[in-house]
């Protein structure tokens, strides 16, 4: 096989069917055919078709349920909360969706809390969602322990991203601020292991805690935080939403998002969501658009987002490039 360019509709489908035929239900598997889209339009191929192999292989060894049914609850009015029974993340998060957004019409506030929870693909993604509806998106989501504290060796929470973002008042992200606690994200250090490729200094430590350049021992050992107390203090934060309030997992009890070792691996989300009209009105998209003039207005400078904003101009125009053999690899998935 050789390498193809597929449309943003052949990625959707190919994902689908993949993990269809991997044993998800069509309402599963459409739901991370979605985020797998979105990841691919905006240049995250990390998280896009790459990532379906991986997905197929732990709907066969069962560290994530297929055949899983969310189930929805609203125990306060400003509070839901979604039990995704160890099926995929996306699933879940969409089951919630229409009770999260209807509590936050009513309150100006809300909250979703995910429990027994799978990876949710780019976090970012979700929270832009709720700002193409309007309002202000802040989520987190925890991950298998890959960081040790500063000065430890022992992982002991994951890479543990959070994201946020504002709209821009004509349904859209006027930015979208998406990063871990981590120096780099592990699915980038998993593609280096893969492609036989060194990773780059200050991104991780060998079993031993000595710094490494190496991806396999870093992949044994522990990521670096971002900024480095600073970066593992906004890991626990993230800890703190996303397993603890969520009912998930902590880091240090589930199983890893990669290989096919341990069950599932039961983390969490936990996002919150804000009407600007229950606080500040009009003010709001006023004080929004001056503050990102103040940053557009300098030479050189991009709000968070605007990247992958770019990448989609480009990609939804283009198509996307696949390799053969990623290709090979989704195929016999």
């Amino acid at each position: 096989m050789t390498d193809m360019t597929l449309s943003l509709d052949q990625v959707e489908v190919l994902a689908r069917q993949a993990l269809v035929r991997a044993g998800a239900t069509v309402e599963q598997a459409a739901s991370v055919a979605r985020s797998t889209r979105l990841a691919e339009r905006d240049g995250i191929r990390s998280h896009g078709l790459m990532y379906v192999p991986i997905y197929a292989e732990h709907l066969r060894c069962g560290k994530v349920l297929g055949t899983a049914s969310p189930v929805v609850s609203r125990p306060r009015p400003a509070a839901v909360q979604v039990d995704a029974a160890h099926g995929f993340a996306h699933a879940a998060i969409d089951a919630g969706w229409p009770e999260f957004d209807a509590a936050v019409r009513e309150q100006g506030i809300a909250a979703m809390a995910v429990s027994r929870s799978y990876n949710c693909g780019v976090l970012g993604h979700h929270a832009e969602r709720l700002a193409e509806a309007g309002l202000v998106g802040l989520c987190f989501t925890n991950a298998p322990a890959s960081m040790a504290p500063i000065g430890g060796t022992k992982p002991v929470i994951g890479t543990n991203p959070f994201a946020l973002a504002v709209p821009d008042g004509a349904g859209r992200a006027r930015l979208v601020i998406d990063q871990s606690a981590s120096a780099i994200a592990k699915s980038e250090i998993i593609l280096r292991a893969r492609k036989g490729e060194a990773i780059e200094p200050g991104w991780a430590l060998d079993a031993d805690g000595q710094p490494t350049e190496d991806a396999e021992a870093a992949l044994a050992g522990s990521m670096l935080p971002a900024g480095g107390q600073k970066g593992f203090g906004m890991g626990l934060m993230v800890e703190v939403f996303a397993a603890a309030l969520s009912g998930g997992n902590l880091g240090l009890d589930a199983s890893p998002f990669s290989g096919p070792k341990g069950g599932p691996p039961g983390t969490g989300q936990f996002f919150i969501s804000v009407d600007p009209a229950a606080f500040s009105g009009d003010g709001f998209h006023a004080a929004i658009t001056r503050l990102a003039g103040a940053i557009t207005d300098q030479p050189g400078t991009r709000l968070p987002g605007a990247r992958r904003t770019a990448n989609r101009k480009r990609i939804e125009s283009e198509g996307v490039q696949v390799d053969a053999a990623l290709m090979d690899r989704i195929k016999a998935a």
